[in-house]
């Protein structure tokens, strides 16, 4: 096991006093409109699978947008009325939102498949059929979806993002704010994002919080170290003096937290939990080489690199 030595002088240097660092880092995936489209679809898919939708959702939310709210915008072509995307550090910018939009409303037009295959082997979840979801999102409602009036006043939003009218909100840092009314959202996701919260019981109980009586949730995460290691579970052997010094000052950072933290503080939230699907690694750190943290864990939890959860709130 081998530490990313760069990412440890990185975290020690913005302790110093008046270090700003770099802009923050693209964050990769939502710069891409195939795999915007591909994200939301999934999500989609699976929650018709589940039951947990029988239409789409009317209004939207997203943890953690990043290079662009492409995901939220496929949200809204496909025909959710609005879109909240709360992120921690403004990456989203209007160049990048306007471009991401017009190629996702050609991907729709043309119905085509949901992106897959080699360039997107590391995008979660995987599905049995990547057809284009015609059963959900069929020829009436894509026509109703895609009409000029329609994308015409979803790209004015995109101009007048937060503005009065505007059914695109977008708030940062959504910690400091109380952005969402009470039972206002049919739908909160996010794409490989929550392995970044440091706060996942306030996180969680914000989402139930949030959504209405018959609201649900739909979360990729990711529980491997993001390269602060050469190994995928190096960063559970890592020791806290060390992970500290290595997250510095940064605004955000993956924690460690494992699949069964986010279960426990999902369910004490109120939720129940409708799918768990688990993406399975075999260990590379031997039990004694384990942060004591991690020792009494269930040896069963640190093999799961990723899961994709969705729940239905209680």
């Amino acid at each position: 096991m081998t530490i990313n030595c760069k990412q440890l002088i990185y975290g020690i240097i913005s302790f110093v006093p008046g270090f700003k660092g770099r802009r923050p880092l693209m964050t990769g995936g939502t710069d891409s409109a195939e795999y915007c489209y591909s994200v939301w679809l999934r999500h989609l898919v699976l929650g018709f699978r589940n039951k947990l939708c029988s239409k789409v959702p009317e209004v939207v939310a997203e943890f953690g947008p990043g290079d662009s709210i492409g995901i939220g915008l496929a949200a809204l072509i496909s025909g959710a009325s609005r879109y909240i995307g709360l992120d921690v550090v403004e990456h989203s910018t209007l160049t990048k939102n306007a471009e991401i939009f017009d190629e996702i409303i050609e991907l729709f037009k043309r119905k085509a498949p949901i992106p897959h295959g080699p360039e997107f082997d590391l995008v979660k979840p995987g599905l049995d059929s990547y057809h284009f979801p015609s059963e959900i999102l069929t020829d009436a409602h894509m026509a109703k979806a895609l009409s000029d009036e329609r994308l015409k006043h979803i790209r004015k939003s995109i101009l007048s993002m937060n503005r009065p009218g505007s059914i695109i909100q977008y708030v940062v840092p959504w910690t400091d704010a109380d952005p969402l009314p009470s039972n206002s959202v049919d739908m909160i996701y996010s794409q490989a994002v929550m392995e970044y919260c440091t706060i996942l019981p306030e996180a969680y109980h914000k989402m139930r919080e949030w959504l209405k009586p018959d609201g649900f949730m739909s979360h990729q995460i990711d529980f491997k170290s993001h390269g602060t290691f050469d190994a995928w579970d190096g960063h559970w052997a890592c020791s806290d003096l060390k992970w500290r010094l290595m997250r510095g000052k940064r605004p955000y950072f993956i924690c460690r937290s494992t699949h069964s933290e986010h279960i426990e503080a999902i369910r004490d939230a109120g939720f129940k939990i409708i799918l768990d699907l688990k993406s399975i690694l075999p260990p590379t750190i031997a039990p004694g080489e384990l942060n004591p943290r991690y020792r009494p864990l269930d040896p069963q939890d640190l093999t799961i690199a990723g899961a994709f959860v969705q729940a239905r709130r209680l």
